[in-house]
């Protein structure tokens, strides 16, 4: 397990927004926001990569609505939603600009705070990202429980006690899966000539069993 430099909550939009910080001080180059996957935290999410991605870069790693530390709320779990409260994060903390690192749903987060707003960003690194629904695999668009592509039971369990570990109310974990998967099945906001549009430098990740397509992020 990595541990933060310091972790604080931060009052954005309605929400008690759980934040880490890790790294040294804030300097003159651009801070790294981290942003998690779906049901994931920090921890699980970044935990073996984060010594590296903090050795010589200020990072900021925030938990979204109801996942980890946060405690969710009567809101729906959308990615506008979720971007907009990574927005008012940034101007808490007095960050004009960052560059963002996302994991699937975290990604689909970085890539809308790019679109509305592109100022906010410097560069863009988008692992297991689509930019519409038609981006995903057959096997996870009609879910065959066998694919690898899929989390397992294993993977669950994980999931389901990271989030009692750390969660306000972990009794509520079966209403957040529910309200999480309804997010990962709603109609993604963009078009191509919204992408076309950004000038952030970015990066696609797309690992060999990840939800999407790779003809899909070529096209992207």
């Amino acid at each position: 397990m990595t541990v933060p430099n310091s972790s604080a909550y931060a009052k954005v939009n309605g929400l008690e927004m759980y934040y880490q910080i890790h790294g040294g001080e804030q300097d003159d180059r651009r801070p790294l926001v981290l942003l998690h996957g779906g049901v994931l935290t920090v921890g699980l999410t970044f935990g073996t990569v984060l010594p590296a991605l903090s050795a010589e870069r200020y990072v900021v790693a925030p938990e979204l609505q109801g996942h980890g530390h946060t405690v969710d709320n009567d809101r729906p779990i959308t990615v506008p939603g979720l971007a907009s409260d990574v927005v008012a994060l940034l101007d808490e903390l007095g960050i004009e600009q960052a560059d963002f690192l996302g994991f699937s749903l975290g990604g689909l987060v970085a890539l809308e705070v790019s679109v509305r707003h592109p100022e906010r960003v410097g560069r863009l690194a988008l692992a297991a990202t689509q930019y519409n629904q038609d981006g995903y695999h057959d096997d996870v668009r009609t879910p065959d429980y066998n694919s690898p592509r899929l989390p397992g039971q294993a993977d669950f369990k994980e999931m389901a006690d990271a989030y009692a570990a750390v969660a306000p109310h972990p009794e509520h974990f079966q209403d957040f899966l529910a309200k999480s998967s309804a997010a990962a099945h709603a109609p993604l906001p963009w078009t191509a000539e919204d992408l076309r549009a950004l000038t952030a430098p970015t990066l696609l990740i797309v690992g060999d069993t990840d939800f999407v397509r790779v003809e899909h992020a070529a096209e992207m």
